[in-house]
């Protein structure tokens, strides 16, 4: 689908908050509401544009991840659809460099996690997995880092953000329907998870639908305080995921550019920092699988 100026207009601003009401969406992108309504729609129909509710990991009991580097035996597609499949791998690409594969795990704690990447190992055609154990999400575009300030949920809760994982735009009155509440009820209890850090609605979509389609993963060895590397690299206009670790590297993320020239800029900033001894990079080739509406699972 081709995206003109105030389509990409829209999908950014959605991208920041998915339930945006369409008379705000129009006031911002400079358009009348019925027709900021018609544009969304038809983002969304194409399959351009998926607007979800992305719940907190620890809302979910996810309270470990890791990112491996998977090489093959042979070729790599399979293997990566085999990752894919697990519950537990939310992000899955296939990638250039020294592995084939790269992923992201979150599971209901280390025992899990360890479990998991037990299983990936054992996957028809692994050769090897290099695991970095995830300490903290310094930077996400859909996750909030922050740890939510609503612990208590009750079933009511639970069928509210369910409902917002499938559609994150339902209207109120809609919801209310299927949860079995009043409108004003519903309203309050959503504005309660969403405020309280819960839960985020955004706007899935490709980054080349937004003309950043080169993908660049990143590995970093660094001396002295990691935070303040990681705090450094995460404020890099590009740099769109980081997370600092444990194992053969202390930060990992990637970037997100609009040609190789950016991310060849982007990296160079990074060698230039005092601090950092040293950096791997990976092309991110073909987006397998991504998906955060993950809840608790069994290994």
């Amino acid at each position: 689908m081709e995206l003109d100026e105030t389509d990409l207009a829209i999908v950014r601003e959605l991208q920041g908050d998915g339930r945006l009401t369409y008379e705000t969406l129009a006031q911002r992108v400079g358009l009348s509401r019925p027709a900021a309504r018609t544009r969304v729609q038809r983002l969304r129909e194409s399959g351009t544009v998926r607007v979800v509710a992305i719940v907190h990991p620890a809302v979910r009991a996810l309270s470990a991840s890791a990112h491996l580097a998977i090489d093959t035996h042979g070729a790599a597609d399979q293997v990566a659809r085999q990752v894919a499949a697990l519950p537990q791998a939310p992000f899955v690409t296939l990638t250039s460099g020294r592995r084939a594969i790269m992923a992201e795990l979150r599971t209901a704690g280390f025992g899990e996690l360890e479990r998991t990447v037990e299983r990936v190992r054992a996957l028809p055609g692994v050769r090897a997995v290099d695991s970095l154990v995830a300490t903290r999400h310094v930077k996400d575009p859909y996750l909030l880092t922050d740890e939510p300030t609503v612990s208590a949920l009750d079933d009511v809760d639970e069928h509210i953000l369910a409902e917002l994982e499938e559609d994150g735009r339902l209207p109120f009155a809609e919801l209310a329907g299927r949860v079995d509440l009043s409108a004003g009820a519903t309203r309050s209890r959503t504005l309660r998870l969403l405020e309280g850090g819960v839960a985020k609605v955004v706007a899935l979509v490709r980054p080349d639908v937004l003309g950043m389609g080169y993908l660049c993963g990143f590995s970093l060895r660094v001396t002295g305080r990691t935070a303040e590397v990681a705090g450094t690299v995460a404020g890099f206009e590009r740099v769109t995921f980081l997370s600092t670790c444990l194992g053969h590297a202390e930060l990992v993320g990637t970037i997100t550019a609009e040609s190789f020239a950016a991310v060849r800029t982007t990296l160079e900033a990074m060698r230039a920092l005092d601090a950092v001894c040293g950096v791997e990079s990976w092309l991110h080739l073909e987006l397998v699988k991504e998906r955060y509406d993950l809840g608790p699972h069994t290994a």
